[in-house]
């Protein structure tokens, strides 16, 4: 891993039948400089069916490509996300099952000799960026109850547990009507800033000031992670949706 970051990461079924999350990281360090990083996140939706075969093609085609051209801006992250939708639309005819797969993604690339991040996304998987232990940012949900929040017809203390929270308004897996979120600047690094990156399974019974304050007493990234697995499972339901998640800290 290249000097200047921690990274942690954990992906679990629940109580689902399969694992339709993905999650990876890709980084290296030349003559012990730090390299360019990428993480990525993908949820396959499963109602789509094909939702674990499109999360896997979405995080490899991502990993592939970033590792043939390491690139760590706006644009490149950017590119990374049209090309993973290319490759999930790609694999769509295989078969019955993969006909209508979808995914959401989460791509976050960093160059720790420059010190900046860059992000973007598509659909309801989240990124979380804290400063001084506090949120300083987090991505906007592509889904029909944000929607509602954004015109001013629902109420954000009311999103979590909502039954059209999960109604998804882009995500990969279509050429006509994809959209994805890329901030048109790099973000500039401080030390101990920390990102989570996540799926909505992970994201939805935990609320930002319980992971403050998990990032307040871990010693680590995983430790920090794995104090949140903890909370997730004490609120399991029947049914607890599969739940991933990469958290990268910055030390300088």
């Amino acid at each position: 891993m290249a000097t200047g970051l921690l990274v942690g990461m954990l992906s679990r079924r629940g109580s689902r039948q399969r694992n339709e999350d993905a999650c990876a990281q890709w980084g290296w360090s030349e003559q012990g400089q730090p390299g360019p990083v990428c993480c990525v996140l993908a949820d396959g939706a499963g109602g789509h069916g094909g939702g674990d075969v499109a999360s896997r093609i979405a995080v490899a085609a991502v990993l592939k490509a970033f590792a043939e051209r390491p690139d760590c801006d706006p644009a490149r992250v950017r590119e990374l996300i049209d090309l993973s939708n290319r490759a999930v639309v790609a694999g769509q005819p295989q078969s019955s099952a993969t006909r209508d797969m979808r995914s959401t993604l989460v791509v976050w690339l960093c160059d720790p000799s420059r010190e900046t991040a860059a992000w973007g996304h598509t659909g309801d998987s989240r990124l979380y960026c804290f400063r001084h232990g506090k949120l300083l940012a987090r991505t906007r949900d592509h889904s029909l109850y944000q929607s509602m929040i954004d015109a001013g017809f629902a109420a954000p203390a009311e999103l979590r547990g909502n039954p059209q929270r999960n109604v998804l308004i882009a995500s990969l897996g279509s050429l006509d009507d994809f959209m994805a979120d890329v901030p048109v600047e790099h973000f500039p690094l401080v030390v101990g800033d920390a990102f989570l990156i996540c799926s909505d399974g992970f994201w939805e019974p935990l609320a930002e000031p319980e992971m403050e304050a998990g990032l307040r007493r871990a010693a680590d990234p995983q430790a920090w992670i794995n104090e949140m697995e903890q909370s997730i499972v004490r609120q399991a339901r029947p049914g607890q949706d599969n739940f991933s998640a990469l958290a990268v800290w910055y030390v300088g």
